[in-house]
């Protein structure tokens, strides 16, 4: 298998759920991760996941302490000496999972206010893969044209919605659902879900 180098960045919207999945399953299968979370997507660390983000490192290794050191870096958000914020460095794709409606606007808009928005940014000008993942509803009309911008400049708009035709039983169901459609658009394969037309 040829090791694949991807940036997950966490947002501050629900579902911070979903880009840890994501980031468990790309280091499962051995890839490197450039790892970033927002400084909302903390707060939904401590709300949702019921996490101790005090130490935000020591946070972070414990979520993946199954895996390898060496496969993961978590970045400061104003690190714009990070790898990731220079097209020079070559990334497979990065995920926004979850992608708020602020940071959303940011990257449809090319704002680069930190390191998040500046990787995404770097993203669509080398034209890699660059998912965003919105959690969030209703949405007016200023969330739908920035959905629809960013998408014209590149980037792949995949919402948390998960299916109900795979029969899902547990919260865990729902979770890898959306996690398999993000890695389905990535090109990476997995066993997340039970694919139409598959058995169980």
């Amino acid at each position: 298998m040829t090791v694949k180098t991807f940036t997950v960045a966490i947002t501050g919207a629900s579902g911070a759920v979903y880009g840890i999945r994501v980031t468990e399953e790309l280091l499962r299968q051995g890839h490197y991760i450039h790892f970033l979370v927002s400084e909302a997507g903390w707060q939904v660390f401590r709300e949702e996941l019921l996490l101790d983000t005090t130490d935000r490192e020591e946070c972070v290794r414990q979520l993946f302490a199954g895996y390898e050191n060496d496969q993961w870096m978590m970045h400061e958000l104003q690190d714009f000496k990070a790898p990731i914020a220079s097209g020079s460095h070559h990334t497979d794709g990065m995920i926004v999972s979850p992608c708020s409606m602020g940071t959303l606007s940011k990257i449809a808009n090319g704002v680069s206010g930190n390191l998040i928005e500046r990787a995404a940014d770097v993203q669509l000008k080398e034209k890699r893969p660059l998912l965003l993942v919105p959690r969030e509803t209703p949405l007016h009309g200023i969330h739908l044209e920035n959905l629809s911008k960013a998408e014209r400049n590149g980037a792949l708009i995949v919402p948390a919605m998960p299916g109900f035709y795979h029969l899902p039983e547990t919260k865990d169901d729902l979770i890898n659902f959306v996690a398999g459609k993000i890695l389905d658009s990535l090109g990476v394969n997995h066993a997340l879900f039970t694919r139409w037309g598959q058995k169980k």
